[in-house]
């Protein structure tokens, strides 16, 4: 018994074969659908673009305007330094999850079951009357004397109260995120770290953070988004140099707030954009070896099915090819 191997394929023609022409079948419905859609988009943007109420003038003269701009800067420090806090809070806070320590295991659940509980707004004006509930901070011997002291008043400005409200926050949700993507990792790769010697630490460093990664980055981005938008809240502390405040002191003096707002949410639209952007391609690279979508070269089941019979393992009748 003998096997006929073929190299390479032979046309269609010399196999007695002619290719499938295969046709999708009309859709009358989706082509209705999209001409409705259209038709309200063209009357939404009409709608903007005739509507004297939102002032466009007003919005081009103060979309670059000096105060909106540093509100813009003032809200992606307050962005950045929040979630860098946050991760930090949130990465040991998961971490005493993980914990064998029956009471590092439940400070961290009684940390995320406070702040994630408290709307951050009401977070917020507590931090904002910080000074006022602790005005001192005082080091010493416990029920002794007072070694050095502090007031809070001097050292926890409006700004760095609400990085820490919004951080403190923010820490409450992703502990619950890192905490998942941690657990993702296969407990073996634990066991076979430690089989090799590995420190605890090494292996969360080395093993563990890197692959957990891939699961982390998608929420975590969207809760840098989140975080962005959240920052309108600062007024409760108060902090006055938002975007937000920004564009409502603006809008106050002018007696015009439609136009100061569609400044402050054109400037969150392009931010968000950008952070969208960085997401993609960070999930991109954290996701090398697990999201392979590239797709072979010719396009679907023709090349699937050229591969198939190159491959000289099929039997002489060869498989035909479809056109789509």
């Amino acid at each position: 018994m003998s096997t006929t191997q073929h190299p390479t394929a032979a046309p269609a023609s010399a196999q007695g074969y002619t290719p499938i022409r295969a046709k999708a079948a009309p859709r009358p419905g989706t082509w209705v659908s999209a001409v409705i859609v259209a038709l309200a988009v063209l009357a939404l943007i009409r709608f903007l673009v005739t509507n004297e109420v939102l002032e466009w003038g007003t919005v081009a003269t103060y979309l670059l305007d000096v105060k909106v701009v540093q509100g813009v800067g003032w809200t992606l420090l307050l962005t950045l330094l929040s979630m860098v806090l946050g991760t930090v809070v949130a990465l040991t806070a998961a971490i005493m999850r993980r914990s064998d320590n029956p009471v590092l295991r439940g400070v961290s659940w009684a940390y995320i079951f406070v702040f994630r509980g408290i709307p951050v707004y009401t977070q917020l004006v507590f931090w904002g009357l910080f000074t006022v509930i602790v005005p001192k901070i005082a080091v010493g011997v416990p029920f002794g004397p007072e070694l050095l002291s502090f007031s809070t008043r001097d050292l926890l400005t409006a700004f760095w109260a609400a990085v820490i409200g919004l951080g403190l926050n923010e820490g409450a949700y992703l502990a619950e995120i890192i905490r998942s993507g941690l657990n993702s990792v296969d407990k073996g790769q634990t066991e076979a770290s430690k089989a090799l010697g590995m420190s605890n630490g090494k292996i969360l460093r080395r093993i563990i953070v890197p692959q957990a990664m891939r699961v982390i980055v998608p929420p975590l981005g969207n809760e840098t988004i989140g975080m962005l938008k959240t920052t309108s809240l600062v007024l409760a502390v108060p902090f006055t140099l938002d975007l937000t405040f920004a564009t409502n002191g603006i809008a106050n003096k002018l007696f015009t707030p439609i136009p100061l707002l569609i400044v402050a949410a054109l400037w969150y639209l392009a931010i968000t954009s950008v952070l969208m952007v960085g997401q993609h391609f960070l999930e991109k690279y954290f996701g090398r070896g697990f999201d392979v979508r590239t797709p072979a070269a010719g396009g679907g089941r023709r090349s699937r099915i050229a591969a198939v019979n190159s491959s000289g393992t099929t039997p002489q009748t060869r498989l035909p090819e479809v056109e789509q």
